[in-house]
């Protein structure tokens, strides 16, 4: 005896049961692929949920089997004859097309459970359940039909909604992976535009290339797009930092040479003793110099050394100049201050014997010379404090007009000397020597006049 099934006639056309050699036959709860199953793939990020095992179905309440053999599917859309049984009793009919049933059950329950378990692509799912779901209608099996059609049904709806979820989360992760990248385009490109902090600019330019290869899931245009803005920023950064750096080396070729001529301009003048003139120009030959910009900086060292040198030089000689005649002046103040105390303590009682005492301190006074600035006015203060006590003290037979003239003579030589003074203090030096020549001359008329009145008594 045999089985006549249309659908499958390999597994049905074959002499009454008996074992055979071989792998075992699966029993109702293990998963045995029908038509159109979809087979587990390589393992994905997530770890599918599992398989539940499917209890067997009772086939008698969706299907019959006729004394002759034939086997019946009952749907709720009528009966549908699904093979003619031959191959032993009634019993192992239902058991056979209740077997293939609980198969193509497992079939449609791991369907659910990967796209419930978010393991498995939608789309795939979805192409897997619309397989099997199109050999249902013509299954060779005893069970529920109608409910696996509705579930299969569900399970396409379903993967549909998954599906255009997952295109959303694609879509959105495509969007922020763009808005990095092009944020990471518009920072190199104000870099590029403005940036003159070279070495951080560049190395911030390597560090966005960096973070720029981990960021992928673009689309192809877009990507390009966004390369070519960053490449080009960085193209821009590179020439405008070659241009610097070429014009900086332009400058200080150029400062190097004139600060050479600075250098051989102070050597020729660091023996000079004119130390006023000499100095002024020092200070106008280090505005020069801090005005050249700088060469290469082991160049410029070497050139402000030399240049350092000379200016050295110069002024070392000036200040030992300088103490030295601060040495004479203070010696000069000490002998004037003896002379001071010498006509203070004049005799006013015989004005002639004190003005001819007082003519003689004068002129060894003005034979001293120049005591320190900061003394200078006190020291004059007393000795025409001395003069004008004795010039004040009576005597008989003097012109009074003489007298007075000789009194203004003396004023108008000692204003010549306060402007002296001044004009030296503020580096006139012109000033002062015509003011020195004025007071000389109104000193020799206040001499004359102050003789003529002694002969008169």
């Amino acid at each position: 005896m045999t089985i006549t099934d249309p659908g499958d006639p390999q597994d049905f056309e074959h002499p009454a049961p008996k074992p055979k050699p071989g792998p075992a036959r699966p029993g109702p709860g293990t998963v045995r692929p029908g038509p159109g199953a979809v087979r587990p793939g390589p393992a994905g990020p997530a770890k599918p949920a599992a398989v539940s095992v499917v209890p067997p179905s009772d086939p008698h309440r969706f299907g019959r089997v006729d004394p002759d053999g034939t086997v019946w599917l009952i749907t709720a859309s009528g009966e549908r004859t699904i093979g003619k049984w031959q191959a032993g009793d009634t019993e192992a009919a239902y058991e056979h097309f209740g077997r293939r049933f609980d198969d193509l059950h497992t079939e449609v329950m791991l369907l659910e459970q990967r796209l419930a378990s978010g393991a498995g692509d939608a789309r795939k799912i979805r192409s897997a359940a619309s397989t099997l779901a199109e050999t249902v209608p013509t299954a060779h099996v005893l069970g529920d039909v109608d409910s696996l059609a509705a579930r299969l049904q569900a399970v396409i709806e379903h993967a549909d909604s998954a599906t255009a979820e997952e295109k959303a989360k694609r879509e959105e992760a495509r969007a922020a992976q763009t808005a990095r990248k092009e944020a990471l385009a518009v920072e190199a490109e104000e870099l590029a535009a403005d940036s003159t902090q070279w070495k951080a600019a560049g190395d911030r330019l390597r560090a966005i290339l960096d973070e720029w290869k981990t960021i992928t899931g673009l689309d192809r245009k877009t990507d390009d797009a966004l390369w070519k803005r960053y490449s080009a920023a960085r193209e821009t950064f590179n020439r405008r930092r070659g241009s610097h750096f070429a014009e900086l080396d332009r400058e200080r070729v150029g400062a190097k040479q004139a600060k050479e001529s600075l250098c051989v301009r102070a050597e020729e003048l660091c023996d000079s003793t004119d130390w006023g003139t000499t100095s002024a120009t020092f200070r106008d030959l280090l505005t020069e110099w801090k005005a050249a910009g700088r060469a290469a900086k082991d160049v410029d060292d070497a050139l402000w050394h030399r240049f350092k040198a000379a200016q050295d030089r110069f002024f070392s000689a000036r200040n030992a100049a300088t103490a030295e005649r601060d040495a004479e002046f203070r010696a000069n103040a000490a002998a004037k201050e003896a002379l001071l105390a010498e006509a203070e303590k004049l005799d006013t009682a015989d004005p002639d014997a004190a003005r001819a005492a007082l003519r003689s301190i004068g002129d060894r006074w003005d034979a001293i010379g120049k005591v320190p600035r900061e003394r200078s006015a006190d020291l004059e203060r007393r000795l025409r404090a001395v003069e004008k006590k004795i010039r004040d003290t009576p005597t008989g037979g003097v012109d009074p007009e003489a007298q007075a003239r000789a009194d203004q003579f003396r004023v108008r030589a000692e204003q010549f000397e306060r402007q002296a003074e001044k004009a030296a203090a503020a580096g006139r030096t012109k000033d002062a020597e015509q003011a020195r020549a004025s007071a000389e001359q109104w000193r020799q008329w206040a001499d004359a006049a102050a003789d003529a009145l002694s002969r008169k008594r």
